[in-house]
């Protein structure tokens, strides 16, 4: 499941800063709510990415998103590898393999996470860290009701905010890095990117 699975200040200083300097200001993350209304605006994106695995290896491919719940990967050569999250399901169609893709529920996954109808990140027991990081905020997520099934660490630059990277924590100790490059979206992506029946029809004719 390598896949499904990568400034607080004491009340003494700050009566010590009045008014608070606008590198203080600058050293804000995010609000969780800022964060939680791009991501409900997010519905459409398509984006290259590249991937570092658990092992240290390095692929790429191109990205596709239909929030809510759809998600799609599609790996360059030669992986060929495609993932597809729809359906409630996650799908992993490995072109090694003759015995169709390997399936696991969305529920299970940090993804779904951010593939929900309503991303409410102020939800209590969802966000473990949030942190500024130099240019960027960092909010680490996980299912409260399910922390076992691991956590999502988001990362979102300012001006604009904007969704750069994601580390998947997963249920066995993995980390996925999926690092994105220009973000853009479309007015409308085929439903047919987002099926696993397609996908899986696709290769059993072309085998």
């Amino acid at each position: 499941m390598t896949f499904v699975r990568s400034l607080l200040l004491s009340g003494v200083a700050m009566a010590l800063i009045a008014p608070a300097s606008a590198e203080a200001e600058e050293a804000q993350p995010l609000p969780l709510s800022e964060i939680s209304d791009y991501l409900n605006d997010l519905r459409l994106a398509r984006s290259p990415f590249t991937q570092i695995n658990d092992d240290g290896s390095v692929t790429t491919g191109t990205l596709y998103m239909n929030r809510p719940g759809r998600m799609r990967f599609a790996y360059d050569e030669p992986e060929d590898t495609v993932v597809i999250a729809g359906g409630s399901a996650v799908a992993i169609f490995d072109p090694k393999s003759n015995q169709g893709p390997q399936t696991y529920p969305l529920d299970r996954t940090p993804l779904s996470l951010i593939l929900a109808e309503d991303v409410d990140l102020s939800r209590n027991g969802m966000v473990v860290g949030h942190e500024r990081r130099g240019p960027a905020t960092v909010v680490t997520a996980q299912d409260p009701e399910h922390p076992e099934y691991g956590n999502i660490e988001l990362v979102f630059s300012h001006d604009p905010v904007e969704l750069r990277q994601w580390v998947i924590n997963d249920d066995s100790g993995s980390s996925t890095t999926v690092s994105l490059g220009a973000l853009s979206e479309p007015e409308e992506l085929d439903a047919s990117l987002f099926s696993i029946q397609v996908e899986q029809s696709r290769r059993e004719r072309t085998r």
